[in-house]
């Protein structure tokens, strides 16, 4: 028997979720939505998650295909007052969003891996200062000569051009000039850093050595920090990964630029908060195109490059109409702000962020 009383007056009463007033003849409180006799049973107990969980698939599957072929609508009809017919902007985008850094994460390993890699035969190799080694003597013109005589030789046969000709001959050139190994030099002892870390040296010890200041800022010592874990062949990896698990916090700063960029473009159409739910929506719509062809190039089949660059390039276009519809101007001048917009945001908003993100990558453990 449940310990609620139930309600046997045709008094009205308060509803159990907000204490507002609530008719009895009422089903579900007029202001927060519970229902008005709500008994605790397993029933109950699950019912608010399933429901939002169904409401939220029905929505989001509702709301899929006019993000995806219709630009502009969904935030056409937002504004109009449609919200709850269709999946919020920031739910859709953050929905996404997870979606699409789930999707590039298996790359992400793949980086991080050969990242790895590489840094570990960069910190295990003989460096050279000058960037040649003298044990493999560089090709003379005799041996050039023997190899490029075949293939002028049977020009005709093989179809060669002349242009192809001198190609090899420009690759074989080429070949006896430049290093065979290529060195770097670092900055400081490496033999010195490597067997102060093999002796267990403190790290304070090993920066000294390295160059750092007596005196050194956060940055500095972070900085020396990742060049030493560099010089153990271990850094490059959580670089790269750092760097990977900062672009998300990097969009949500993006995402309020591009809308603050559209508020100059579109200064007498609205509200700020206008032209950040045509971004969310818009944003949305490019991560789950990625997301799409980043699947499909890795799970099923590698689409060709023409093919990639023309659907990056349909994400222009798609913005475009977004903004015909969305902001109701004319073609001709809309196409302009689009250019203009498209033009700040990769030249002065992305490059900045990219600059961010791997200072913070590097900085960050």
């Amino acid at each position: 028997m449940s310990d609620q009383p139930l309600i046997t007056s045709n008094e009205p009463s308060n509803c159990q979720n907000c204490d507002s007033i609530v008719e009895k003849a009422f089903e579900f409180c007029p202001h927060c939505g519970q229902k008005t006799n709500d008994d605790l049973t397993i029933s109950v107990l699950f019912y608010n998650t399933i429901s939002n969980y169904f409401s939220f698939d029905a929505r989001f599957f509702k709301s899929f295909v006019p993000l995806m072929f219709r630009p502009g609508y969904l935030a056409e009809k937002f504004l109009e007052g449609k919200r709850l017919l269709y999946l919020h902007p920031a739910q859709m985008y953050l929905f996404i969003s997870v979606v699409f850094f789930f999707i590039i994460s298996f790359s992400t390993r793949e980086l991080v891996q050969e990242a790895n890699k590489m840094n570990e035969k960069v910190a295990k190799s003989e460096f050279v200062n000058n960037g040649v080694d003298a044990s493999k003597p560089a090709l003379d013109s005799i041996q050039m000569e023997k190899i490029l005589s075949p293939l002028k030789d049977n020009q005709q046969i093989m179809g060669l051009k002349d242009s192809d000709i001198k190609l090899a001959d420009s690759l074989l050139k080429t070949e006896g000039v430049m290093p065979k190994n290529v060195g770097t030099s670092w900055d400081f002892d490496k033999e010195k850093v490597d067997s102060l870390v093999a002796a267990g040296a403190e790290k304070d010890v090993i920066y000294k050595e390295m160059g750092m200041s007596d005196d050194p800022s956060f940055f500095e010592k972070r900085l020396f920090a990742r060049m030493l874990s560099l010089v153990k062949g271990q850094g490059a990896g959580s670089i790269v990964q750092a760097f990977f698990d900062s672009i998300p916090i990097s969009m949500f700063f993006l995402l309020p630029f591009f809308a603050l960029i559209l508020k100059i473009f579109y200064y007498n159409k609205g509200r700020y908060v206008f032209h950040l739910v045509f971004s969310f929506y818009y944003f949305s719509f490019i991560f789950t195109v990625f997301s799409i062809l980043f699947a499909v190039n890795r799970f099923v089949y590698d689409i060709p490059d023409w093919i990639d660059w023309l659907i990056a390039f349909s994400t222009y276009l798609y913005f475009l109409f977004a903004l015909i519809r969305f902001y109701k101007q004319h073609w001709f001048l809309t196409w302009v702000k689009s250019s203009l917009i498209s033009l700040v945001f990769f030249l002065l908003v992305i490059p900045t962020a990219f600059g961010i993100l791997l200072a913070f990558s590097f900085f960050t453990t």
